[in-house]
């Protein structure tokens, strides 16, 4: 191991704290944590010169691999302009042109705002702000409940993970968190006084932190329409399954569903930089003209940082001269000749280029959880230069777009082996 694998290894143990890590384990003497230093494509590279696909995308942001020259040279250009200016109260032409762009990718007059933020958590937490207070300024105040789905995972923040259903998330702070409704069905939804409740939320198609579990067919566009019915807002969180995640540009394109908000980030910037939109209609914004008491008192430092606005551009000029989403078809049917390989190691739930593996006994039942599997096999997949992070048991593939055929049944391949030895 070379020094200065050694000296980064010394110094985050000494003093970072990762999210959902368990640091007694992280810091013992024994555990080496890989160093990330280089990337190309979907080949992620440590400081001892080991190669890896990225076989979850970086945490599900990465959508056309590392060093794209497209989004190098756009930040770059924008960096030899300005890095970043406030957008209270000032406007910058990447923001202005992205804010248009986006709007450009929904049937006219239907979502027309865009409001910047930072991540996934808080593209839901102005969304859940907007909504509340759109009730206010309308005249129905007693609508102040929100509906959110059991298994649901929405972010961190205190106003999203009150819509969490992972109690391993979430519970720790339920003393703290806003009173939400949480129902596992449509059908749950009958026992409910919808003459109360703001709005429903809800991960189109699949919920990623529950283990890549699939809604049915069918479902999102009648929960359209049970809010339709009852007045009742819908909240879709594309924040995973966005920008072409299940084959389409967005998941709700899947039923023709159009949400009244619209949760966006991740793959916003190609999965370079941190940036999030929240999407709504004009009735939503027209609530909020008027005096100061009708404004949105909401913000960050850095929404609509210009350097995460120009990524976004070129991510989304990527997407119409590529002309990806056709492209995408072809991998999305190879992914899923392989996944037919992984059924006997359990279950295999696709949606487009997402995929989850439940790992399972050869009884078909699941493994003992304190025997950490699927954590197992992910280290395990590793010397087969494979790298992605489970959710309890389930093991995620989900590359970047790049991915090559060679590279793709590399990684299928190497999560068979990995489970082989782990077993």
């Amino acid at each position: 191991m070379n020094p200065e694998t050694q000296a980064t290894q010394a110094a985050d143990k000494a003093h970072a704290w990762h999210p959902f890590t368990q640091h007694r384990d992280w810091g013992a003497p024994e555990h080496e944590p890989l160093v990330l230093v280089e990337g190309e494509g979907a080949l992620l590279r440590d400081s001892e010169g080991r190669e890896y696909i990225d076989g979850n995308s970086s945490i599900w942001t990465n959508l056309h691999g590392h060093r794209h020259p497209r989004i190098d040279a756009a930040i770059r250009a924008q960096l030899d302009r300005v890095a970043h200016t406030s957008f209270l109260g000032f406007t910058h032409p990447p923001a202005a042109q992205l804010a248009r762009e986006l709007v450009a990718l929904w049937p006219a007059d239907s979502l027309t705002r865009v409001f910047f933020s930072d991540d996934g958590s808080t593209a839901i937490e102005v969304a859940l702000k907007m909504a509340a207070q759109f009730w206010q300024q309308s005249g129905q105040a007693k609508r102040t409940r929100f509906v959110a789905f059991t298994g649901a995972y929405h972010g961190d923040t205190m106003g999203a993970s009150s819509l969490g259903g992972i109690p391993a998330f979430h519970g720790k702070f339920s003393a703290w968190q806003f009173p939400a409704e949480h129902v596992a069905t449509m059908d749950d939804l009958a026992a409910l006084d919808p003459t109360r409740i703001a709005a429903v939320v809800i991960e189109p198609l699949l919920q990623g932190a529950a283990g890549m579990r699939l809604w049915p067919r069918g479902m999102l566009a009648e929960l359209r329409a049970w809010c339709d019915a009852t007045g009742v807002l819908l909240i879709l969180d594309e924040v995973m399954t966005g920008f072409g995640r299940t084959g389409t540009m967005f998941a709700c394109e899947r039923e023709d569903v159009i949400p009244d908000f619209i949760a966006l980030a991740k793959g916003l910037t190609g999965g370079y930089l941190p940036l999030a939109a929240t999407l709504t209609t004009e009735r939503i914004f027209s609530a909020f003209l008027g005096g100061p008491e009708r404004t949105l008192y909401y913000g960050h430092s850095y929404t609509a940082n210009p350097l995460g606005c120009a990524a976004a551009l070129a991510n989304l000029a990527i997407f119409r001269e590529e002309r990806l989403l056709e492209k995408l078809r072809g991998q999305i049917a190879h992914f899923t000749r392989l996944l037919d390989g992984l059924r006997a190691l359990g279950e295999v739930r696709q949606c487009g280029f997402i995929a989850g593996i439940e790992l399972r006994q050869e009884n078909g039942e699941p493994f003992p959880p304190a025997r950490l599997t699927g954590a197992r096999v992910c280290q395990a997949a590793r010397k087969h230069g494979l790298l992605t992070r489970p959710i309890h048991d389930v093991v995620v593939l989900m590359p970047p777009y790049c991915i090559t055929k060679a590279q793709l049944v590399q990684a299928v391949e190497a999560v068979v082996v990995a489970a082989a030895e782990v077993k």
